[in-house]
């Protein structure tokens, strides 16, 4: 049990999923998902979120270890989302004494997936209120769509621990050997980036609260250099770009459009930019919309297909729409045979997006890149610099 133990009496229970190829049936995760849960022991024993029906075997075996044959007095419920929440009827049904502690809206949700009478058991809390265990006190924060409306963090004062449901989680399992930058910016672009505005009044409330740890529902727990991964939460959510560059994204049918774009890409490294070049049809899309929020500047390259759009840029480019993307200088570029449509559709989508500075000239190479449409790519290159 000592080997679960994060500071004394307070537990990590949660579980790896190694097996799972795809979070939330879109996002490739290659290095699994881990599944946060908690436990404070005190006099009243509480337990923090449950976990996705994957794991469930693990994590009722933690959750047996740490309580030792004590009952569960408590179970907070920070997000609903079934990763989080498909086990709550499992400890109701476990811990038939044990009291629910959420919000109005966590009650009002709770009701589309459990059929069980909670009348009894139900705890509303509002923003600040406190619990106390013992030793211990929570503190409860709503966290409206970040990223459900229902969210809330909870904050233990005697420890100054954040449990801070999906914020600052991240892919990949908890032995994962990699970047936690990385991962954590997939995540939160693909999943919490559509509510910036929503994270910086959280990161507000965060900045009142003497924080010496931040436990989430996915990722490793973060004991050290806080304000490192505060501060790469605040750029995220305040959709500023975290470092210069430019990503080349494009999508090709028959390679004509890739070389126009390992073309552009060169001409721009050459230049002494930092360059992404980004297959949208072979490349993870996520990690696509990742590097596109990344960096402050952007070139997309696109076949026309059926009087519009290639269909993965398409995708791409609704992908960020979808997420808010804005404050960032894009070039476009179009390649068609005898009706070129694709520069159109994507300047349309990306002219409804938030402070978009749209580069000239926009270029259309006709099939094939000639000798006269690298002088016109050099030109884009210089005003994309600027």
């Amino acid at each position: 049990m000592k080997e679960r133990e994060i500071v004394d009496n307070i537990f990590y229970v949660g579980a790896d999923d190694k097996d799972i190829r795809l979070f939330e049936g879109q996002y490739h995760v290659p290095n699994g998902m881990s599944y946060n849960s908690y436990i404070i022991k005190d006099n009243k024993n509480v337990i923090l979120d449950t976990i996705d029906q994957r794991v469930t075997g693990e994590w009722l075996k933690n959750v047996e270890d740490v309580l030792e044959n004590e009952e569960a007095d408590y179970l907070v419920i920070s997000h609903l989302e079934p990763d989080h929440a498909y086990n709550i009827d499992t400890l109701i049904k476990k811990y038939p004494n044990m009291k629910l502690i959420g919000n109005s809206i966590t009650f009002n949700i709770l009701s589309n997936f459990f059929d069980v009478d909670i009348s009894d058991k139900k705890i509303i809390v509002k923003e600040g209120d406190t619990i106390n265990l013992g030793k211990h006190t929570l503190q409860f924060f709503m966290a409206p769509m970040v990223h459900w409306p229902e969210v809330m963090v909870t904050f233990e004062q005697s420890e100054k621990i954040l449990f801070s449901a999906d914020g600052f989680g991240k892919f990949g399992t908890l032995d994962a050997d990699e970047d936690w930058t990385c991962e954590a910016r997939r995540y939160y672009f693909g999943i919490v980036g559509k509510y910036g505005k929503q994270v910086q009044d959280l990161l507000k409330k965060a900045e009142t609260l003497d924080i010496r740890m931040i436990c989430p529902l996915h990722g490793p727990i973060l004991k050290e250099n806080l304000g490192y991964y505060i501060g790469k939460y605040d750029i995220w959510s305040s959709y500023k770009p975290e470092d210069n560059g430019t990503l080349v994204a494009y999508s090709s049918i028959y390679g004509n459009t890739a070389k126009v774009a390992e073309t552009i890409a060169n001409i721009l490294k050459e230049n002494g930019e930092k360059v992404v070049l980004t297959d949208l049809v072979r490349d993870d899309m996520a990690e696509a919309v990742e590097d596109a929020f990344r960096y402050d500047k952007m070139i997309v390259a696109s076949s026309s297909y059926n009087a519009g759009i290639f269909p993965p840029m398409e995708e791409f480019l609704n992908h960020l729409k979808g997420r808010n993307y804005q404050n960032r200088r894009i070039g476009i570029i179009e390649n068609g045979s005898w009706a070129p449509s694709a520069g159109k559709g994507m300047k349309s989508i990306l002219e409804s997006m938030k402070d978009i500075s749209i580069v000239e000239p926009m270029i259309t190479i006709k099939s094939t890149m000639k000798q006269g449409d690298v002088d016109k790519l050099k030109q884009l290159a210089k005003e994309i610099l600027v």
